[in-house]
């Protein structure tokens, strides 16, 4: 005796069986659904695993506790570059309450200028850059002023200095506010900074007996 044919299973939502287009349809929107899911869990697990990478990368890249804001000793650097420069490098020596953050030397870009920098903190935590350009040319001085011109000229302790003031907007002064230049030998001396005219001054008087070395072309 053969099997009963089976009948059609009736769909709830329907109230009747499916069509074969309807049941084809059916599955499709399942198959659709399954891999959308699938996509999706992917994505978590593989945001979890990036995150954890990123945890681990960072537990294990040593960190360091010395600040950026550190002190430089300048006058050892100066002793380490000197042999290698005919001219006389400044190395002021400057009152408490003065501190380097950069030493070094530079040997020269597009300008082909090689200069002598020194980054100095002052006692109100402003800033000062002391650059000695070495047969510096005035292309140099005006790239390192932004264009400004000399506004007037003063003397600190015997030696001439012309003085440049930043008259842009404060906001786009950068670290230029006032600056001082003056030439002794094959050296331009070129301080520039946010620190107020006195600070300045002191720091101009400490390179007064470089300056004379330069001018008379002492080493010694």
């Amino acid at each position: 005796m053969s099997a009963a044919k089976r009948e059609p299973r009736v769909v709830a939502e329907l109230g009747r069986p499916e069509t074969p287009e309807e049941t084809a349809a059916r599955k499709a929107e399942n198959t659709r659904k399954y891999r959308a899911r699938k996509t999706v869990n992917n994505l978590v697990l593989s945001l979890i695993v990036t995150v954890a990478a990123v945890a681990v990368l960072v537990l294990l890249v040593p960190r360091s506790d010395t600040p950026v804001d550190r002190t430089v000793d300048y006058s050892a650097v100066v002793g380490q570059v000197q042999p290698g420069v005919d001219e006389p490098l400044a190395s002021p020596r400057l009152p408490t309450g003065w501190r380097a953050n950069a030493a070094t030397w530079r040997s020269g870009g597009s300008d082909k200028v090689a200069s002598w920098y020194i980054g100095l903190l002052t006692p109100s935590d402003a800033f000062i850059g002391l650059n000695q350009g070495i047969d510096a040319n005035p292309s140099w001085v005006s790239e390192e002023l932004q264009g400004a011109p000399a506004a007037k000229t003063a003397t600190i302790d015997g030696i001439q200095w012309d003085v440049y003031r930043n008259t842009a907007p404060e906001g786009e002064r950068g670290n230029f506010d006032y600056a001082l230049v003056t030439t002794a030998g094959t050296s331009t001396f070129l301080l520039i900074g946010t620190a107020p005219e006195d600070e300045f001054e002191v720091l101009a008087g400490a390179l007064t007996d470089t300056i004379a070395r330069n001018t008379n072309g002492d080493q010694g």
